[in-house]
C-alpha cells in the first residue's frame, strides 16, 4: 500500500512540475520621434540586446551570425523593425504606436515646411538629410507616405535591407 502511494506521489509531482505558468511578453508603446531618430530614446545604433531587452515582446530576432539575412529585432505584429546590424529603423504603413510628426499616409508636398528639400529623390522615395543621419521616406501610388527609414548613416554609406 505505501508502495502504490509512493508511485501515486511521485506521478503528481512530476505532472505538476511541467505546468509552469508563463508570462507574456508586455512593450511599453512605441514611440518615434522622427527628428532626433530614435524610438523611446533607443537609436538604430543600439544593440541586439538592448532593443530585445526594452522591448521583449519581438516576434523575431535574427542574429548576425546565424543568418544570411539581415540582423535585427523584428516586431511584424507593430510593423517596426530594427535593422541593428545595419543601423536602421523601419516603420511601416500598419505601425502600432505612436510618431513625433504624423508622417505616415501624408502626402508627398505636404513635407517642405517640416522636412525641407530632400537631399536624393526618386519617383518611389524621398531622402532627407537630419541630425542624426538621414530619414527616407516611401509613397504609394497615391503619393502617400507608406513607409520610413531612420538610419544613423549618411546616403553614401546606407545599406538596405530588402
Amino acid at each position: 500500500m505505501k508502495t502504490s502511494f509512493l508511485i501515486l506521489a511521485a506521478i503528481i509531482s512530476i505532472h505538476t512540475s511541467w505546468a509552469q505558468l508563463k508570462t507574456t511578453p508586455v512593450c511599453p508603446v512605441f514611440v518615434v520621434d522622427v527628428l532626433e531618430g530614435d524610438v523611446n530614446k533607443y537609436s538604430p545604433k543600439s544593440t541586439l540586446g538592448e532593443i530585445k531587452k526594452a522591448f521583449p515582446c519581438f516576434t523575431e530576432s535574427v542574429d548576425v551570425s546565424t543568418s544570411s539575412t539581415c540582423a535585427g529585432v523584428f516586431y511584424k505584429n507593430k510593423d517596426i523593425y530594427f535593422y541593428t546590424d545595419r543601423n536602421y529603423i523601419e516603420i511601416r504603413q500598419n505601425f502600432k504606436g505612436k510618431l513625433s510628426l504624423p508622417l505616415l499616409g501624408a502626402g508627398r508636398n505636404s513635407l517642405f515646411k517640416t522636412l525641407g528639400n530632400p537631399k536624393l529623390k526618386d519617383v518611389n522615395w524621398d531622402a532627407f538629410q537630419t541630425k542624426y543621419g538621414i530619414l527616407v521616406l516611401y509613397y504609394n501610388k497615391a503619393g502617400k507616405i507608406n513607409k520610413l527609414q531612420i538610419s544613423t548613416r549618411g546616403t553614401e554609406s546606407l545599406k538596405l535591407c530588402e
